[in-house]
Formats: structure tokens, sequence, C-alpha cells
């Protein structure tokens, strides 16, 4: 990938991904590089006049086409976002795009995890399947759009284990792992997580819309 020359976009080609998160930027930019696509990757603080997104949307999907859209529209230059959560298959699918707030206050990953402990105490093991969802949302100036998803499926620790990872990683056990998400090394999660998956699963689009 290209980088960026006096401040200007060294190729036409520029990619934005609607995130502030540096580990997510290079994700998805190793992604896209072993893919063999000339992309000029950047986040959203390439553009700090642009004020985050709203997400107002019901589904995964929603939010990111809405964040997509968003910065698609305010660049000129196409845009991915992309929308993740828990998914409890006791509690219907929440706290699912709640996931962030499920205590009541945005981003406290403590509080949200204690109040879905309390709420699963005395749900025994064979009944505590979840899994992590993510979608992926690829928008263009001109209104076109795609929308990839990627889950991990697993069930879900009594008591939190790891300190790797954040939000609801320290209690969910992928399948066919005798680890917590949080107990993997960066490399072995990205390479089974829901957001990786989503990502790769981009590739085939950006090579269809971007060239």
């Amino acid at each position: 990938m290209q980088p960026e020359t006096g401040g200007r976009p060294a190729t036409s080609r520029r990619l934005i991904l609607a995130t502030r998160n540096d580990g997510k930027i290079r994700e998805l930019h190793a992604i896209l590089d072993a893919a063999g696509l000339d992309v000029e990757l950047v986040g959203a603080d390439a553009y700090p006049e642009i004020p985050d997104v709203k997400e107002t949307g019901v589904t995964f999907a929603e939010n990111a086409l809405l964040k997509a859209h968003a910065l698609a529209q305010a660049t000129g230059h196409p845009a991915v976002a992309d929308d993740s959560g828990l998914c409890v298959d006791v509690l219907g699918g929440a706290p699912g795009i709640l996931s962030a707030r499920w205590s009541g206050k945005h981003g406290d990953d403590q509080a949200n995890l204690d109040l879905l402990l309390a709420q699963l105490a005395d749900i025994a093991d064979e009944h505590r399947a979840a899994h992590f969802a993510c979608a992926a949302a690829l928008a263009l100036p001109d209104g076109t759009e795609r929308v990839v998803e990627g889950t991990l499926e697993g069930t879900l620790r009594h008591t939190p284990t790891g300190t790797g990872g954040f939000g609801y990683d320290p209690i969910l056990q992928p399948l066919g792992e005798d680890r917590t998400c949080a107990e993997l090394t960066p490399d072995e999660k990205n390479a089974i997580s829901h957001r990786g998956k989503a990502f790769r699963a981009l590739v085939p689009v950006v090579r269809e819309l971007l060239g």
C-alpha cells in the first residue's frame, strides 16, 4: 500500500476505515496487503473535522452502513465501517447491538461483563452458547454498498479468564478451544475472530468495486 505524501493522497484509490482504533486499521491493512490490493488505507483520524456517526440502526449491518455511507459522502472516497457485538442464545441474541452499552453506560467493559454474568448466573453450561458477530460495510460516494459478515461461535464461562482483548473476550470460549478469547495471542485471535473473518470477506468486494 502506498503511504500519504505531503499530506495528500498518494493514490486516488484511497479507502477510509471508520475507526480511530489503530489496531483495526493495522488488521485491515495487513489483510488487504496480503491480498495484493494496492489501496491507500486511512482511518477516520485523517478527517478530524468529520464527527462520529451515531449508531441508530437496529442491526450490525445497519450501523455499519450508516457509518460507511456518512464517511463516503463527506469525503468523496470509498469507506469501510464495521459494527460488532456479543449474541447470547438464551437471551434471544442480546446484548447484540447494545453490547457496548449493556450496563447503561457506553464503553464500560467491566460493568457490561458483570451485568451479563449476573443475568446468566443460573444458566447451566449446556445453555450458554453465544457468538461474536461482525458486519463490515463498504460504501462508495455514489451510494453503492456491500455488506459482509463474520462470526465466532463459542460458549460463555461463568467467570472471566485472561487479560488480553477487551469487552466480553474474558468469558467467550471459542468452539474447539480450552481458552477464552482473552487468553489467546493477538495473532491467534485475529485468525478466528468475527471481525477478522468479516474483513477477509471484504477482499473480493474491494477488488470488485475499487478494481
